[in-house]
């Protein structure tokens, strides 16, 4: 009894600071209005959700990462410079897409839909239309997470996303929407549920009219992740978005979770679909568009924590050559049937583009950062030339002049010095 009321006091005397302090004055802004913030590091990057190119500029990448906004790159990933902290309200990234048909047009969703405990829910969606140089808001903004973006190869305005939805709490923009004005309006055209949110999308390749969605019921809680249902799965239009049939022949058919789809203009009826299901997990190939599909590879390590990796990609050149990347970093040069490990700067993989003109020419992500190859994956560029480090927590030691130490996600702690080296300081 004397435990539980000296605990009773102590919780009263905690409320009394509490409820002082929050009746407080509020403290003037001009108190610190002197200071101005300057960046002391790390320079090594941070987890980058998202990464495209340009077809045309084999040297252009853009990578969007999970917590420093939009970069670019004129020089295969020798230098970066970021394009969007004048413009964007949130740093967290989900995709983004350069339009083919015109380098200049660029989208960009905000809200990483890999949704780890320490997600930031996004903002909308942003466009550029003079190369990254300057950035509009164009609507959806309680989307939360925005997974992927299509872009019509022949029409910068036709636009299609896959929105994840809030990772918290049911909302109902959520799904796939279509615009056909570049962004200026916006049509929900598949829509399940205010808890099943659209994964992934792909367009066929010559047939922008073929589109393909995968749709997930995919929950963050405090305390684990909610990821898969019975009707979740992958849906295919064949009118740009009006119409949406589910593909079930030789699919999954009790819980199913996030998925990915990947195609090739090399042999454009073949679909690879990377799937979380119970039971039925693994990589499924059709040669029909979806009609019906087959378990090649049920290797368990292809879908390791499918809710914040399930990657997968293929080569526009050659529709053997697939990539596959969560915890490591796997290639198959048979269709899918066989995958070997593949060397990256970092574990922890994310997403891959490989330029259509030069398969040879790709920028690959994980929690690293941003990686650039120009030579099909044999070596790949740095990535301490990109300051977008996840910060989890900062201290500073008592030494003088002091350092500081933050502890990066999946990167270590780092220390910096609190004053450039050369300032003569004893």
């Amino acid at each position: 009894m004397t435990k539980i009321c000296s605990r009773l006091l102590l919780c009263t005397a905690f409320l009394g600071i509490c409820l002082a302090y929050g009746n407080a004055d509020p403290l003037n802004p001009a108190l610190w209005s002197g200071l101005q913030y300057r960046m002391i590091g790390p320079e090594r990057g941070g987890r980058v959700t998202t990464v495209t190119g340009v077809a045309s500029e084999p040297y252009t990448f853009y990578m969007g990462s999970t917590g420093g906004g939009i970069w670019k790159t004129t020089d295969a990933g020798h230098t970066w410079n970021n394009i969007s902290d004048a413009f964007l309200p949130v740093g967290s990234m989900g995709a983004i897409e350069v339009a083919p048909s015109d380098p200049k047009v660029i989208y960009a969703g905000t809200g990483s839909s890999k949704i780890r405990s320490n997600v930031s829910i996004g903002r909308g969606m942003f466009k550029s239309v003079d190369a990254g140089r300057t950035w509009k808001f164009i609507g959806l903004r309680d989307a939360g997470q925005i997974a992927t973006i299509r872009v019509d190869p022949n029409d910068p305005n036709i636009v299609f996303v896959a929105v994840s939805g809030n990772p918290f709490v049911p909302n109902k923009e959520r799904g796939v929407f279509r615009s056909n004005d570049g962004g200026q309006t916006w049509k929900q055209v598949l829509y399940l549920s205010d808890e099943l949110g659209a994964a992934d999308l792909e367009l066929q390749p010559g047939h922008s009219n073929v589109v393909f969605a995968c749709m997930w019921h995919g929950q963050r809680k405090p305390w684990t992740i909610i990821s898969g249902s019975r009707d979740g799965g992958i849906y295919k239009s064949t009118d740009a978005g009006d119409h949406w049939t589910k593909l079930t022949s030789g699919l999954p058919s009790e819980l199913f979770g996030r998925s990915n789809v990947a195609l090739s203009p090399a042999q454009p009826n073949r679909v690879y679909a990377l799937i979380e299901a119970k039971p039925g997990s693994g990589l499924y190939r059709s040669e029909d568009l979806g009609a019906t599909w087959t378990l090649i590879n049920g290797a368990t390590n292809l879908t390791t924590r499918p809710f914040y990796y399930s990657t997968l990609a293929v080569d526009p050149n050659n529709a053997d050559t697939v990539y596959v990347g969560d915890e490591g970093w796997f290639k198959s040069s048979d269709g899918g049937k066989t995958f070997h490990p593949e060397r990256v700067p970092h574990g922890d993989n994310h997403d891959l583009w490989i330029n259509p003109k030069n398969s040879k020419y790709m920028i690959q992500s994980n929690d690293g950062g941003a990686n650039v190859s120009l030579d099909g994956g044999l070596s790949w560029s740095t990535q301490a030339n990109q300051p977008t480090a996840e910060i989890y927590q900062v201290a500073v030691d008592n030494e003088y002049p002091y350092k500081v130490y933050g502890a990066q996600q999946d990167n270590t702690t780092v220390i910096v010095p609190s004053l450039p080296l050369g300032t003569g300081q004893d």
